[in-house]
């Protein structure tokens, strides 16, 4: 279970890094020190929201313009959080 923990910190972290440097329109509110889900501020809330499902992404949304995210250290992998990123990014510029 350690390792699975620390696969869940690092791909939580990553996901994280890749909304930093590439959206920086997306504000995140998730403490620092938290597990793998994030929660993201995200343009257009709702829209978004129905966007990103319609793109296959398994997310969660929140009032007033939240999206929550959890990379799942035992079935996601690093390749799935880069491309949630590059989903999400053509959404928003769109």
């Amino acid at each position: 279970m350690d390792e699975v923990s620390k696969k869940g910190q690092q791909i939580s972290n990553y996901l994280a890094f890749l909304i930093k440097e590439k959206l920086p329109q997306i504000n995140i509110i998730t403490p620092h020190d938290h597990g793998c889900q994030l929660s993201l501020i995200v343009p257009n809330g709702h829209s978004t929201f129905i966007s990103i499902t319609e793109k296959g992404v398994v997310c969660d949304w929140r009032e007033p313009n939240v999206i929550r995210i959890a990379p799942m250290p035992l079935y996601n992998t690093f390749v799935d959080c880069f491309e949630f990123v590059r989903r999400l990014k053509s959404i928003i510029s769109e």
